[in-house]
């Protein structure tokens, strides 16, 4: 294993969403505590919102990853890495280049579409190991063909990690929560993701925004933005608005409320994790699946993306017995925190450098 490995993470990274990085945010400090001496960079387009404030080794495109063919390869060729992380990102060949290279390739897909573009057999015969960020109940597993095909190319299957996030510290959790004034007041939060989703009518975060509003009086109403929010921070009297936070924060944030009204992406799974009663709202195309396979599960509520089926949602929600039996029923699940799983794939990968 290589004393001071070079890590680079290739998370889709653009205007719009920003689950891709933040997942590989969380690798890469997982990484860094693992292994401190580890180099890690990151590869990330120009108008990813997040681009200066990365805290690694930070190489810019000027556009997404998978579009920047061969700025990508220039950068594999320079630094020479030890492992490349495809965080739902990259062409065949982009992968090819790092695993002619000598890198230790992983490709991650969070849903069925991305995980069969990972399965193609130009694709897996140059990637090391495939991660399925998703729990098992979430994606329909691999059909009799995807299973032969990869047995014929001598592939190993692709690895369910579960939902990847920081875990939550009791210190932190009490640092942010006396930060907002909610350490001693129950609450819950909203969060429509990355701040950059659209509906019909606008900003799916101002959306979010209008429903905390309406049920101000209930409960004490939390609206996380998101990092991709176009607009200004609103002041709203009530509720505490809060442009972004990272992922370690945000866990601690989510760990600690009484309730949630989320997106369907990552940070939904997330909280089904922590035993956090939570509402989905579908804000985004690669979502339904994922918020359906919750559903079929009863471990969530979900609601349409528009003012009057989130309240009704929400105050659905908040009856005590309904919170009661979603707190019951994700506790009775399988809770698996992704992160261990990808550092202990890592460590495999590392040991046949």
């Amino acid at each position: 294993m290589p004393s001071a490995p070079v890590f680079l993470f290739i998370p889709v990274s653009c205007e719009k969403g920003i689950g891709e990085y933040m997942r590989s945010m969380i690798i890469a400090n997982g990484v860094q505590k693992q292994w401190p001496n580890a180099e890690i960079h990151f590869a990330l387009s120009k108008h990813a919102p997040y681009v200066d404030s990365c805290p690694f080794h930070t190489h810019i495109l000027q556009d997404s990853p998978t579009k920047q063919v061969k700025a990508v390869n220039n950068i594999i060729s320079d630094l020479k890495p030890d492992m490349v992380i495809f965080d739902a990102s990259g062409r065949k060949s982009q992968l090819k280049h790092a695993y002619k290279s000598g890198a230790k390739v992983v490709f991650i897909s969070q849903h069925k579409k991305k995980r069969t573009r990972g399965l193609k057999i130009g694709r897996s015969l140059v990637t090391h190991s495939h991660w399925v960020v998703q729990p098992e109940f979430a994606i329909a597993p691999l059909s009799i063909f995807e299973r032969l095909k990869l047995k014929l190319i001598n592939r190993p299957q692709p690895i369910v990690t579960g939902p990847i996030f920081s875990h939550p510290d009791n210190a932190n959790k009490l640092n942010i929560l006396n930060k907002y004034g909610l350490a001693d007041e129950p609450f819950i939060l909203f969060s429509a993701g990355s701040g950059g989703h659209k509906y019909s009518q606008g900003n799916a975060a101002d959306l979010f925004a209008d429903v905390a509003v309406h049920i101000k009086n209930q409960l004490k109403p939390v609206v996380v933005f998101g990092a991709n929010y176009p607009n200004d921070l609103p002041t709203i009297e009530g509720v505490v608005c809060i442009r972004s936070l990272d992922n370690a924060d945000f866990i601690n944030l989510v760990s600690a409320a009484k309730a949630a009204v989320l997106s369907g992406g990552g940070t939904l799974l997330q909280a089904i994790a922590m035993n956090v009663p939570t509402l989905a709202v579908v804000v985004a195309k690669d979502q339904p699946s994922r918020v359906n396979a919750c559903i079929a599960r009863d471990v969530i509520k979900s609601a349409e993306l528009n003012f009057e089926s989130m309240c009704k949602g929400v105050q659905e929600l908040l009856v005590p017995e309904t919170l009661a039996d979603l707190r019951d029923k994700t506790k009775q699940m399988k809770s698996v925190n992704g992160l261990e799983v990808c550092i202990a794939d890592i460590a495999r990968l590392l040991e046949d450098k």
